[in-house]
C-alpha cells in the first residue's frame, strides 16, 4: 500500500480509537454543545444582546460562533497534542517507528480524524442551535462560503499546533495538565465566553496574536447580524487581518513539527 492508501486506512482506525476514548469525547466533541446548552438555558430569561439600536441576538445565537470556533481549536490543538503525547509516552510512536507505517501516513491519520470529527461535531452543533434553541442560521451562500473556508483554515492551523503543542508534555499523563490549560485561557480572552472588546485592551492585544480569537470574530460574521461589526475592535471584522495571521501560525506550525516531531520521545 501506498502512502496515501495507508493514511485512509488510519483515519478509519484513528476514528474508532476516538469514539471509543469517553474523555476525549466528552471534553472535545460534546464539551461545545453542552456550553451552547448550559448558556442559552441559563440566559433564557435575560433581554436579548444589543449592538444597535434595533440590532440585537438571543444569548444561543450570539454564543454559537464562538463556540463552532471552540470546537476547531479542541479537535485540532487540544484532542491532537493530548493524543501525540500519550502515544509518544506510551510506546505507540516508537513501536510504529519500527514499522514500514510513513510519517505521512501518520499525519494523514490524525488530521483526517479531525475533519472526521469537526464536521459531525460542527453539523451536531448547528442542528441542536436551530432546531432546539431557534437560532436562525445563515441564508446567504456567500456567508456559508466564508464558514467553509474559515473551517478549512482554522482545522488545519489547530492541526499543526496540536501536533507541535504534543512534544512539550515529558510523560504523557502530563499532557492533559499541560495543554488543556493553555487552550482553556484563550477561550476566555478571545471573545468565546465574554464579549471581547470588554476585556482590557492589554489582554485583547494579547488575544489577538493568537488563532481562536481569529477565528472566533471570523464565525461571529458568519452567524451575528452585520450590526455586530461595530461591537469589534475597530468597528469592523477584519477578516483579511484574521487570515494573515491564520496562516502565519500555521506556517509557525509546520516548521515546528518538522524540527520537534520524532517517533520516539525526546529523553529516550
Amino acid at each position: 500500500m501506498n502512502a496515501a492508501a495507508l493514511g485512509l486506512h488510519r483515519i478509519g482506525y484513528e476514528v474508532r480509537s476516538y469514539f471509543r476514548a469517553p474523555d476525549a469525547v466528552f471534553f472535545t466533541f460534546l464539551f461545545p454543545v453542552i456550553m451552547l446548552a448550559l448558556f442559552s438555558v441559563a440566559f433564557s430569561g435575560s433581554p436579548d444582546i444589543q449592538a444597535g439600536p434595533g440590532v440585537s441576538v438571543d444569548y444561543a445565537t450570539y454564543y454559537l460562533p464562538g463556540l463552532v470556533a471552540t470546537a476547531l481549536l479542541l479537535s485540532g490543538t487540544q484532542s491532537l497534542g493530548v493524543d501525540i503525547a500519550g502515544e509518544r509516552s506510551d510506546g505507540t510512536l516508537k513501536r510504529l517507528g519500527g514499522t514500514p507505517l510513513p510519517v505521512l501516513s501518520y499525519f494523514v491519520g490524525k488530521i483526517g480524524m479531525v475533519l472526521v470529527t469537526v464536521t459531525a461535531q460542527v453539523v451536531l452543533l448547528l442542528l441542536i442551535a436551530a432546531l432546539v434553541f431557534g437560532v436562525d442560521l445563515p441564508t446567504d451562500g456567500g456567508a456559508w462560503a466564508r464558514f467553509a473556508g474559515i473551517v478549512l483554515l482554522g482545522v488545519a492551523t489547530s492541526c499543526v499546533l496540536g501536533i507541535a503543542i504534543s512534544a512539550l508534555p515529558r510523560e504523557g499523563r502530563r499532557a492533559t495538565a499541560t495543554i488543556v490549560p493553555i487552550v482553556l485561557v484563550l477561550q476566555f480572552i478571545s471573545g468565546v465566553y465574554l464579549p471581547f472588546t470588554q476585556l482590557p485592551d492589554w489582554l485583547q492585544t494579547v488575544a489577538g496574536v493568537f488563532p481562536l480569537r481569529w477565528m472566533a470574530s471570523g464565525m461571529r460574521s458568519v452567524f451575528l447580524p452585520e450590526g455586530f461589526a461595530s461591537a469589534e475592535p475597530g468597528g469592523a471584522w477584519h477578516l483579511g487581518l484574521g487570515t494573515l495571521v491564520l496562516a502565519a501560525w500555521l506556517v509557525l506550525g509546520v516548521v515546528a513539527c518538522l524540527l520537534t516531531f520524532r517517533w520516539n520521545r525526546r529523553d529516550a
